[in-house]
């Protein structure tokens, strides 16, 4: 684990918070002036999970960044044009014009799975991607966001669930914005604290302050050692709230204006700019200086964007299925063989203790009683006592003959012992 950063490192935390923020506004211009195709998800308020966490992983890790998560996808090398590009449906965008928003990523350099817009579903994704690495000899450790309301869905259960069983050195990132859409936490669940939801799982849970940048890193640091070591998943819960509304579309009337004043005193990014101007870990000159390198970044790549050309309508048959185009070929770290039964060392052998049952299993007494109780409430049930002498019938000489009839039913009642079932068999006769 790295137990601290560096000044260079503390200060490159503050770069990408501003340039996520700084970015959005800019989008939010653009679509104002009908520039961009399709809607903008801001992030403000929520720039420090985005960015920590995904500061805590290697370059050899995965991510699979939500609508919310600009500031993950800068952190992993994508740059401001690609952004730009990509809400203006450009041909040179990621996605070559075909998509909007942030849905796109890299599997090749940058590690990137792209967002699916079905909540939850990065889940299982992602939980998957981490099992792949595992299986191909790759030391890695997968990383997924969710809302306080995609918690709520079947896949983000179904996932961790999986992920819980196969130890998958998956981290998953729970943005408690405070708002599912317009529905506040309050009403969507039951508990106060999301990663309560952890226990149901087995499986560790860290909750921490979403608009405390370093607080973000460690705890995300520490998270991803544990599933580095064979220890994951694990759940952060990240409390922070979501200063806009769902969409640009969405004014957000309907939030308590005290509750937007509350949290506009813990803004991630003046907490952060007073936390480096306490510790001295800038000066004005240094704070002046990479402000003016994010005004030039942006404003270049915002015009090298306006200036790309929309896709050509021939483009739109391209990339969508692969016949023969590529070979697609896993990674391995160590041979196939290794892991190609029987070559395993696994036996596929699982021992089961407990049997299943709250106390301790049965004895053979009581289980003679259960047995009991089942001949005689089954009749025409045979069954061997335990000195091997079939359970006891009764004899009829109805008709003038003996013949051999199982006992009539014993009254159904409930079973705690063996005389106890003979008692109540004798009231029978």
């Amino acid at each position: 684990m790295q137990a601290s950063l560096t000044r260079e490192q503390q200060v490159e935390l503050y770069y990408y918070m501003k340039l996520n923020r700084s970015l959005e506004e800019r989008l939010v211009n653009l679509f104002r002036q009908n520039k961009l195709l399709g809607g903008v998800y801001l992030s403000v308020g929520q720039e420090a999970i985005s960015v920590g966490t995904a500061y805590a992983l290697g370059p050899g890790d995965w991510i699979a960044p939500m609508i919310r998560n600009v500031g993950a996808l800068l952190v992993r090398g994508f740059l401001p044009v690609d952004i730009f590009t990509q809400y203006m449906a450009r041909q040179t965008s990621p996605t070559q014009g075909k998509d909007g928003t942030s849905h796109f990523g890299d599997l090749k350099k940058r590690h990137v799975v792209s967002p699916i817009s079905m909540l939850g579903d990065l889940i299982p994704v992602m939980t998957g991607v981490a099992m792949a690495g595992r299986y191909l000899g790759q030391n890695i450790v997968t990383m997924t966001w969710i809302g306080d309301g995609g918690t709520s869905t079947g896949a983000f259960h179904e996932g961790m669930n999986l992920a819980a069983q196969q130890k998958a050195p998956f981290v998953c990132v729970i943005e408690n914005n405070q708002w599912a859409y317009s529905t506040p936490v309050s009403r969507q669940v039951p508990v106060r604290d999301l990663a309560e939801r952890a226990r149901a799982y087995g499986i560790k849970s860290f909750i921490v302050d979403g608009n405390d940048v370093l607080a973000v890193w460690r705890t995300s640091q520490e998270a991803v050692d544990l599933c580095r070591a064979g220890e994951g998943p694990v759940i952060i819960e990240a409390k922070t709230m979501r200063m806009r509304g769902h969409a640009q579309h969405d004014p957000a009337e309907y939030v308590p204006k005290e509750m937007f004043e509350y949290w506009k005193q813990r803004d991630p990014l003046e907490l952060y700019e007073k936390y480096l101007t306490n510790n001295k870990l800038w000066d004005a000159k240094t704070r002046k200086a990479l402000e003016a390198r994010i005004e030039r970044e942006l404003q270049a790549a915002m015009e090298t964007a306006e200036q790309a050309s929309f896709p050509p309508a021939e483009l739109a048959e391209q990339g969508v299925y692969c016949d023969g185009c590529h070979t697609i070929e896993a990674e391995w770290k160590r041979s196939k063989k290794e892991v190609t039964p029987p070559a395993s060392s696994v036996e596929p052998v699982w021992k089961v203790e407990g049997f299943g049952v709250k106390e301790a299993p049965q004895t053979a007494d009581t289980k003679a009683a259960v047995e009991e109780t089942l001949a005689a409430e089954t009749p025409g049930r045979q069954v061997k006592s335990g000195n091997g002498i079939p359970a006891p019938f009764t004899k009829s000489s109805s008709n003038g003959k003996n013949a051999a009839k199982p006992a009539k039913p014993a009254a159904k009642q409930n079973v705690k012992s063996k005389p106890a079932l003979v008692a109540a068999r004798k009231g029978r006769r």
